[in-house]
Order: C-alpha cells, then sequence, then structure tokens
C-alpha cells in the first residue's frame, strides 16, 4: 500500500510558543474558547489528540473581562471545602477577590478532563493587571476575540 501516512507527534518533538493576550473588554466565554484550543494546540495542523502539541499563553488584564446580561449577579461558582458544605461566591464576588481564577475556571472546563488536560493548564499564565513576568520568553502578542 503507497497510501500516505498520518503524522502523530511525539512529546518534546515540536518547539513551543509563547503567546501575549491582553483581555480587556473580552467576552469569559468567547476569549476562553480560544485560549484553550491553542493550550490544546488545534491551531496547528500538527495537532495529536493525545500528546500535548499546544503553546503557553500569556492572559494579562484579567480583572477587565466581561461577562453579558446579568451573568454577574447571577452566576454562582461552588467549591467543596470537605466540611459538610458547599461554598458559593457570584461572579462579582470572586472578580473583587480573585480575578485570574474566572479565566481559569472557564479555561479549565474547556480542557481534556486527565492528566494531559492539567499540563496543558500549567501552561496558562494570567495575570489581573497589565505587567507580567514573562517577558524573558518573548511572547508574541495575539489578538483574540476579533472578528
Amino acid at each position: 500500500m503507497a497510501g500516505t501516512k498520518s503524522f502523530l507527534a511525539k512529546p518534546g518533538e515540536l518547539p513551543k510558543k509563547w503567546w501575549l493576550v491582553d483581555a480587556s473588554d473580552q467576552i469569559v466565554g468567547r476569549l476562553a474558547t480560544e485560549i484553550a484550543t491553542i493550550l490544546m494546540g488545534k491551531h496547528r495542523p500538527t495537532y495529536t489528540p493525545h500528546t500535548d502539541t499546544g503553546d503557553f499563553v500569556v492572559v494579562t488584564n484579567a480583572a477587565k473581562v466581561r461577562f453579558t446580561g446579568r451573568k454577574w449577579q447571577q452566576k454562582q461558582y461552588a467549591w467543596f471545602t470537605g466540611y459538610t458544605r458547599q461554598r458559593f461566591a457570584s461572579a462579582e464576588k470572586r472578580l473583587a477577590e480573585q480575578p485570574e481564577t474566572i479565566l481559569r475556571e472557564a479555561v479549565r472546563r474547556m480542557l481534556p478532563k486527565s492528566k494531559l488536560g492539567r499540563k496543558m493548564l500549567s501552561k496558562l499564565k494570567i495575570f489581573a493587571g497589565a505587567e507580567h513576568n514573562h517577558q524573558a520568553q518573548q511572547p508574541e502578542l495575539k489578538v483574540l476575540g476579533a472578528k
């Protein structure tokens, strides 16, 4: 058989790039889908489902993201403390206390629920303000959410 062979990337075979994303006035869900795509490596033609072929993403201005509708008041984040109850916080309260976790949770839920997904999430670096400490990696600016 003289057919073409499928390309399957091996771990560490492809170089990783660093991207810089500004989250100012971006809608959380739409931004999270594009970030998850980059972390998984689906933006490349060499995407391999069982290997981490994605890039690193540095997100700045995470405290300036938006929700549509009345999600700031209605959206609830829940977590279990280990005691006999579950804790809840609205998106508005979460923004005031931990603005990075709003975007991190949205991206985490779009990644695979496995060891590979946790490894992909570790390549996401989120900062509430405009400053970040990854200048040494020379991240390229990537405009996400633009039509």
